[in-house]
């Protein structure tokens, strides 16, 4: 009995012992590794701002007008992307300027825009950087090839890119088209063939229906160098008084038979035109347009007629070209490409009218008159016999007195009726004295010669 008491009290103690001790402190979870501090990023550096494009500087004989430099400036050029500072130039100061930059050695223009004509001096004055390679990045663009043959002027090398043209072509009124001979292509014409028109529409009617500016502001003179000439001779000084020049004479003095004798009194055919003395007319695009303007339902343009020769016209061929030394070599090539893009080619023609140097189509968003130039304008200086001649080269100032000689020829023969050898004999001496004296030499069509043209 003793012995469970004892027992008991021990337990009894024991369990008061250990309800007396302290509470062990629990081990604490560690905590996690700290997370790395981030790398600090690098400054982010200053960007360099883009330099701005070289501005292009543009010295050009053509576009001169106010209205039409202003549409450069603000219409054409507008797209380019670079700054062009165009400076529109009479053509003495234009070279002046050229010269002088040169001879200094201090040149500031970039790209020169000017007729072919003006190419040939800068060429003498070896102001003129080669653009054969740029040339060759522009051949897929439908450049008319008889214009890029002058602008290499009379070398193997390109100096001149074409960039706008204006020339001559014929306005017809439809009325004529009852009478034109069978088989004749409007695009495609002959002069005997305009001579038979003619012919049949004097037969019908009693009038004479053909026309030409004889009046004394019209440019009869440019009709006989650039046209009639290379048709039947193949050239102009040189095949002056030539045999072929004999029987030209004869068929034109046949073909005006059947033109108005009131011709000796037009200056711009577009009169006569809408007064319908006259229902086919020759002359230039700017002296045509308001017939087309006024009455474009009544009025067609077409090629002018080719002879035993090939198809001679007068292309007015502004082109494009860089100064030798030029600061901005990158932004001419870039501006030059610009300009010869077929939209851009477009927009000049809508803009200021000057006439496409590709062999491109009219939209059908062009205004009407321009639209029927134009295409007559491309089919003529793209037809495959089509010969180029040159407005006349390094006359100064004896221009005039060039003209003179061939108007008088032609009135002469065909008015006067004087014998066509003894008038060629003695007109020919006239205009050899010209070319001595200003030591002209030969412009196409007429082969290069060294030294003054010779009349032939």
């Amino acid at each position: 009995m003793r012995n469970r008491w004892l027992w008991t009290l021990f337990l009894s103690l024991l369990a008061l012992l250990l309800a007396c001790q302290p509470a062990a402190t629990p081990t604490p979870t560690p905590a996690p590794p700290a997370a790395p501090s981030p790398t600090p990023l690098p400054p982010t550096p200053t960007a360099t701002p883009a330099a701005p494009p070289k501005p292009v500087l543009f010295l050009s004989t053509q576009l001169r007008p106010v209205e039409e430099a202003e549409k450069m400036r603000n219409v054409i050029l507008k797209p380019f992307g670079a700054p062009v500072e165009f400076i529109p130039e009479d053509e003495g100061p234009f070279h002046d300027r050229i010269r002088a930059e040169i001879q200094a050695g201090k040149v500031t223009v970039d790209v020169v825009g000017a007729l072919h004509g003006n190419f040939v001096t800068l060429l003498k004055d070896n102001a003129l950087e080669d653009l054969t390679s740029l040339m060759e990045r522009l051949k897929d663009r439908p450049m008319i090839a008889q214009f890029v043959e002058l602008g290499k002027l009379g070398t193997d090398r390109q100096y001149c890119i074409p960039w706008m043209q204006a020339t001559y072509i014929l306005a017809i009124n439809k009325k004529a088209l009852d009478y034109l001979p069978a088989g004749a292509d409007l695009n495609a014409l002959t002069w005997d063939q305009l001579r038979q028109w003619g012919e049949n529409i004097h037969k019908a009617t009693g009038e004479r229906k053909l026309g030409f500016p004889l009046g004394p502001k019209g440019l009869i003179h440019r009709f006989v160098q650039g046209y009639l000439y290379p048709s039947y001779t193949g050239a102009f000084v040189t095949t002056y008084k030539s045999p072929e020049a004999v029987e030209m004479w004869r068929a034109f003095k046949a073909l005006w038979e059947h033109v108005n004798p009131q011709s000796t009194t037009y200056d711009f055919m577009q009169e006569p035109l809408l007064a319908e003395e006259v229902w086919i007319a020759w002359d230039h695009t700017a002296r045509l347009v308001n017939a087309f303007k006024e009455r474009p339902d009544d009025f067609i343009a077409a090629p002018v007629p080719a002879g035993p020769k090939g198809r001679g016209f007068m292309p007015v061929l502004a082109c494009l070209g860089i100064v030798k030394g030029a600061p901005n070599r990158e932004g001419a090539e870039a501006l030059i490409e610009f300009l010869t893009r077929p939209e851009t080619q477009l927009t000049i023609l809508r803009e200021v009218a000057f006439f496409p140097i590709l062999d491109i189509p009219m939209p059908a968003d062009m205004p009407v008159h321009v639209r029927l130039e134009g295409e007559a304008v491309v089919k003529q200086s793209s037809a495959p016999d089509a010969i180029p001649a040159l407005l006349p080269v390094g006359l100064g100032g004896k221009a005039g007195e060039f003209n003179k000689v061939n108007r008088d020829t032609l009135e002469r023969i065909v008015l006067k009726g004087e014998d066509i050898q003894k008038v060629l004999q003695e007109e020919a001496g006239k205009l050899q004295a010209i070319l001595n004296e200003t030591g002209a030499a030969c412009w196409p069509p007429d082969p290069p010669s060294t030294g003054p043209c010779q009349v032939r």
